[in-house]
């Protein structure tokens, strides 16, 4: 296997009413050239998460090319899934042997409609679908489920999103559904790009390159009750391919507060330290949030404060897919 590492990282988050998709994209991705001193015309490989359903429009993706530059042509992939797993794409495509260098970039404007109307459509449309159960019913039934099966309290949620900035009235007393606003993600636009470059590539452009040392996803049932909603088995197997013991950081993708406990559970962090940007409870734009996983936590390993780090995205409900990366410095 080729020695695959990330060099350069940028995203931005917020509210955006007058840009579009490529608006919003282009400073980020003309910022994580910068910081490696690359342009478009030095990238092998260029490969994008985005939503054309979210976007509104078929093939959106080919616009968002635009913040990219198409011409002269590119070597181009895009999945219709988070950004992290076209960073997974990349990272395979990497291993080919012909290219050394691959930008990945992810972009979502989540604000453009009803996201929780939106997010209903991907459930199963014979059985879920037609009851129009939005992701923050689906994951109240989750987080109920998980106290009542593990003993854990409405505090220990809370204690969860203070600690990720979020402000909380702990006298509102815990609601099944909807949640209370502390334990929901915040409705977000937001665009990441990632450069991942090979070998000795990696070597001259970064000083501290995150080399991925691991890197998994699995996927569990879709119909939710044939799954068990208090444990992600899908995260805990690939977290153990991925390799995710002894990690200094984790930044995990839980958009509700109790996933982040389900999911330290089941990768096993001890010891670590847990989402020190705030993770998706500070910011969860659609499409964008898992490959900010990524990025934040090799940002740990390019600045020099942490030797191994872990970057978690989920997507799909109730923590249906799940993917680790693991990166590390040598």
């Amino acid at each position: 296997m080729r020695d695959v590492a990330v060099v350069a990282y940028s995203a931005w988050n917020g509210v955006e009413h007058e840009r579009n998709e490529v608006e919003i994209l282009m400073p980020v991705v003309r910022d994580v050239f910068d910081k490696v001193g690359l342009t478009k015309n030095d990238i092998g490989f260029t490969c994008s998460g985005t939503s054309d359903y979210l976007a509104g429009q078929p093939f959106s993706f080919v616009s968002a090319l635009d913040a990219v530059g198409a011409w002269p042509p590119i070597v181009e992939s895009h999945v219709e899934m988070d950004g992290a797993w076209a960073l997974y794409e990349a990272w395979v495509r990497l291993q080919h042997g012909d290219l050394d260098t691959a930008l990945v970039y992810a972009v979502g404007k989540s604000t453009m409609g009803d996201l929780l109307d939106v997010l209903a459509l991907q459930l199963d449309p014979y059985v879920l679908t037609p009851l129009w159960p939005d992701p923050v019913s689906l994951a109240a039934l989750q987080a109920r489920a998980y106290l009542e099966k593990t003993g854990k309290t409405e505090d220990d949620l809370a204690a969860v999103a203070e600690s990720r900035g979020r402000r909380v009235d702990r006298a509102s007393g815990y609601i099944a559904s909807p949640l209370r606003r502390h334990d929901c993600p915040p409705i977000t636009d937001g665009a990441a790009a990632v450069v991942l470059a090979v070998g000795d590539r990696a070597r001259e452009l970064c000083e501290r390159p995150a080399w991925i040392c691991g890197i998994d996803h699995r996927i569990e049932q879709h119909q939710l009750g044939a799954r068990d909603l208090t444990r992600s088995e899908s995260a805990k197997v690939a977290a153990d391919k991925a390799g995710a013991s002894g990690v200094d950081v984790a930044e995990l993708h839980a958009p509700f507060t109790h996933q982040e406990l389900i999911l330290r559970d089941a990768i096993g962090l001890n010891g670590a330290t847990i989402n020190p940007s705030g993770g998706a409870l500070k910011a969860n734009p659609l499409m964008v949030a898992g490959l900010e996983r990524i990025g934040e936590a090799a940002s740990r390993v390019l600045d020099g404060s942490a030797a191994k780090v872990l970057g978690h995205a989920t997507s799909g409900p109730c923590l249906q897919q799940n993917l680790v990366c693991v990166m590390e410095s040598r």
